[in-house]
């Protein structure tokens, strides 16, 4: 079934699964590498960046018509600040002990590039309503993303899940998964499972491949750098090889 664009259903769907920030788009690798040593990290640190993240789109579209254009990145950057601060403190008061796990990585939230990006290339453009379910799909994607790469590396690195040891006592923990090689394996491991299932889900029959913006040809769109449409797609894939026709006469 094709969702209508920029519908809630939609937003959500594509934040988790057609663009997941971490997965698809690769983006705020630092908090994802940093802050996953465990699972309960990993969530905390996620459902932090959802609040944030959802409020934030959910403001700058109700601004987006007063904000001069001149202006967009600094307004951006003190209405993400201003909740950035809120959770802080709100972290601080109610949760210490996530809150000294997480340091410094809930301050530089401000400048979390999944943030500022929604912020500039939707937010900014959308209705608020679209932009509040965009801001809920990209951070319930965001993390997922990190409550799995944390779970993982909690569990194999330390044995146990949540703090509680689920492993059998004769189980010796790998020690590196808690170390930051082990963030980067895991996240390769979980990018490649990522890109196995889109893949596979674009040759599946009965599957439209244009679903999320797919074109279902997904190893000559990595190659070529696109992820905008089938369109747009077919078309520089017609031009590729006719430049390099054109290349062979020079």
């Amino acid at each position: 079934m094709k969702l209508k664009k920029d519908t809630p259903l939609e937003r959500i769907i594509n934040g988790i699964y057609t663009e997941n920030p971490v997965f698809c788009l690769i983006l705020g690798m630092c908090p994802t590498l940093a802050t996953t040593t465990s699972a309960i990290n990993g969530l905390g640190m996620g459902l932090s960046t959802t609040i944030i993240l959802t409020l934030a789109e959910l403001i700058i579209s109700l601004l987006r018509k007063i904000i001069p254009d001149r202006m967009r990145m600094p307004a951006y950057i003190v209405v993400i600040a201003s909740f950035v601060t809120m959770v802080d403190f709100l972290m601080a008061g109610f949760t210490p002990s996530l809150y000294k796990s997480l340091g410094i990585y809930i301050p530089l939230i401000v400048v979390n590039c999944i943030i500022m990006g929604r912020a500039e290339a939707y937010a900014g453009k959308m209705k608020p309503i679209s932009a509040f379910f965009d801001g809920l799909g990209m951070g319930f994607g965001f993390t997922i993303a990190l409550f799995l790469l944390g779970s993982v590396r909690e569990i194999i690195g330390a044995g146990t899940w949540f703090g509680v040891k689920i492993t059998p006592a004769a189980y010796v923990p790998v020690n590196i998964f808690v170390l930051a090689p082990g963030a980067f394996l895991v996240l390769g491991f979980l990018v490649a499972m990522m890109n196995k299932l889109k893949i596979g889900a674009g040759r599946r029959p009965g599957v439209d491949p244009t679903q999320g913006n797919m074109c279902g040809d997904c190893m000559n769109c990595m190659k070529l750098g696109l992820c905008s449409g089938k369109a747009e797609c077919e078309a520089v894939k017609e031009a590729v090889p006719a430049a390099d026709e054109g290349n062979k006469g020079v």
